[in-house]
Parts: C-alpha cells; sequence; structure tokens
C-alpha cells in the first residue's frame, strides 16, 4: 500500500503525519527547511522491511496546525507531542529518526524518553537543543562578567546572546530570525525563491556561508543565500519541489514558514529547558549518519570527539559523500541501505 495521511490530535494542536506499512514503529522528525515529505524516499523501504514508517509534519509545517505563539514550539511541548503520536499507534517504544531540528527533537526524545526508544537516527552531532551546550555540560566555562562570545552553541550564555554577539561580524540567520515580523514577510512573500535557494544552499553543492560577505544591518536573508540554479537537480525534480512549496503555502503570510522561525525562537527557552539533562550521555543504541558536505557542520567544533565521549550507546558513524545537509533526500539510496542495516541490529 502506498504512503497515507492522518491526522493526529496531539492536545492543544492537530499534527499531520504520513504512514506505511506494518510493525515496529519508526518516526521520522524533519527540521527546516522540511516536511514529512523529506521523508518521501525512505517511506517505501521502511514498510518493505517490516517496520511501520511515520513521519509528522511538526507545528508550523504542511498539514498540520500552525500556531503563531511561541509556546506550542518549545523543547518540552515538541517531546509530549512525539509521545502523544507513539500513544496513537499503541507503540511501547520507536525507533526515532531526526534530521536538522528533528535531530535536536530526537536526541532530546533518547535521553528524556529512554524507555520509550528503541533506538536513534541522528544527522546532526547530539547536543540536545540547537544552540545548546556544545556538549560540555551544564557548567559555565567563562566568568560570571565575561561577554558573550560568537558561538553557536555553549554552556555560557543565552543563545540569543550568543546570536547578536555573531551577528556584529556578519549576517547571521539565527539573529535575524529573532524579531518577530521581518522574515515572516521577506521569506513569505518569497516563498518559492527562498525555499529554492535555501534548498540548494544546504546541498552539497551548495555555498550556506556565504552570509560571512553580508553585513547584518540593513540584510536579509535572501541578501545572504546565493540564488540558485533551475530545477530539476540531480536530487530534486521540478514536481516534487511544487509539492514543497505548496505544504508551505497558507492565506496568511505570517504563518507560512512560522514553524522554522519558531524553531529559531525557542532557542533560549529549550536552552533554560535542556539544563535538567545537560550532563546526561546517550544510551541507547544510536546511527550517527551525516552528509560529508553538511554546512551546517562549521557550527559544532570538535564534534566526533565529544560525541564519542558523550553517546556510550553510539554504534557507528556513516559519513554519505557528495550529500550536504539534506542527506536523505540527495542519496536516499545511500541513507536507506545505512538505516535498514542498523535497524537490523538494533
Amino acid at each position: 500500500m502506498p504512503a497515507t495521511e492522518r491526522k493526529i490530535n496531539v492536545g492543544p494542536l492537530s499534527l499531520c503525519v504520513m504512514e506505511q506499512g506494518e510493525g515496529p514503529l519508526v518516526l521520522m522528525v524533519h527540521g527546516f527547511p522540511g516536511l514529512a515529505y523529506s521523508w518521501r524516499h525512505q517511506m517505501e523501504p521502511l514498510a518493505e522491511a517490516g517496520y511501520r514508517a511515520v513521519a509528522v509534519d511538526l507545528p508550523g509545517y504542511g498539514g498540520s496546525d500552525r500556531p503563531l505563539e511561541l509556546e506550542f514550539y518549545t523543547s518540552d511541548r515538541i517531546q509530549d507531542y512525539l509521545l502523544k503520536i507513539l500513544d496513537t499507534y499503541k507503540a511501547d517504544q520507536a525507533v526515532i529518526v531526526g534530521q536538522d531540528f528533528g535531530a535536536q527533537y530526537a536526541w532530546n526524545f533518547a535521553v528524556r524518553a529512554g524507555d520509550r526508544t528503541r533506538a536513534l537516527v541522528a544527522t546532526i552531532p547530539y547536543d540536545y537543543d540547537i544552540a545548546g551546550r556544545a556538549m560540555l555540560g551544564s557548567a559555565p566555562r567563562l566568568p560570571p562578567d565575561a561577554p558573550a562570545r560568537p558561538d553557536a552553541s555553549s554552556p555560557d550564555r543565552l543563545p540569543s546572546e550568543r546570536f547578536a554577539a555573531m551577528a556584529v561580524n556578519h549576517f547571521i540567520h539565527f539573529h535575524y530570525f529573532q524579531k518577530v515580523g521581518p522574515a515572516e514577510r521577506e521569506l513569505g512573500n518569497a516563498l518559492r525563491d527562498y525555499l529554492k535557494r535555501i534548498f540548494h544552499a544546504l546541498s552539497a553543492e551548495g555555498d550556506l556561508w556565504r552570509w560571512k560577505t553580508v553585513p547584518s544591518e540593513g540584510s536579509g536573508y535572501l541578501d545572504a543565500l546565493p540564488p540558485a540554479p533551475d530545477l530539476p537537480w540531480s536530487w530534486l525534480s521540478r514536481e516534487e519541489f511544487d509539492t514543497i512549496v505548496a505544504a508551505y503555502d497558507h492565506p496568511d503570510l505570517m504563518r507560512r514558514v512560522i514553524g522554522g522561525l519558531n524553531a529559531y525562537r525557542s532557542s533560549d527557552r529549550n536552552w533554560q529547558i535542556g539544563a535538567a539533562w545537560a550532563d546526561a550521555d546517550v544510551t541507547v543504541p544510536t546511527l550517527f549518519i551525516y552528509g560529508a558536505k553538511d554546512p551546517s557542520f562549521g557550527f559544532f567544533p570538535d564534534w566526533e570527539a565529544r560525541m564519542r565521549r558523550r553517546v556510550p550507546g553510539l554504534r557507528k558513524i556513516v559519513a554519505m559523500e557528495d550529500a550536504g545537509h539534506l542527506l536523505q533526500q540527495e542519496r536516499p539510496a545511500v541513507f536507506n541501505r545505512a538505516l535498514l542495516d542498523f535497524l537490523a541490529g538494533a
């Protein structure tokens, strides 16, 4: 049977999921830019291998509810939503697979609900929360009166303070997204162009770090993202891209990319929530699979050494050549082979 959509009530919100197959639950969680549709290449292979594949549109995305209020997007709320999805499928445990922000939520799930986690697959390094503590634990490293450093992740200072320090030198979307309004209007009014640019910039062929040449003052995200070549690309067809754009679109301009924007805006609150688990290690069976050309790894210094110390459940690290940040879409056959091999032994 092909993948089908359904709505799941997770309490205050209704979330849209794609599902296919029967068997142990594999729950796939996307990031920004992403959707349940980002896992389209994984659905059938998982189903054919005897799993129930489920991919969720997180709040603010696709067919799910899109509240404007930040409270619906914090890490504790996302954790509750994912648990309610497991309960809906009457699954005592699930394999949690996460990419980008979805990896953040997957790492969280494995630690905060370890008894519900059969195994974990993540594509960005363990840090509980984006802009978290760099796997360094809860203890501050700087004197209390030291200024915020331009670090994406650190046990010192709130993320928003570090984002502001980063923005002194050049444009950085982490900081630009913190203010409500400008990003909604800029990206919502140029939805197709923005999605095309960001998808390409995050891929193995892209140039995400061009923002280092763009000043913060007076700049928007489209000023920092290079134009993208015409579709189709080697890994994305025009029809697939049209489906993605249609899923992001919304009659209310302020809700078109609210899921991603509020994920960034919840960084301070998530950093505070995450303090309770900042010194916990990840003990569930874990596969780390990443794109060797993922531009986001510039934010993660010494990631491998730190992760090997903090993830005793780590079974394997797989580097996917010629893949960037969107690896499960860019090289699905390689991703699926690594995923299914891991699940067979988890």
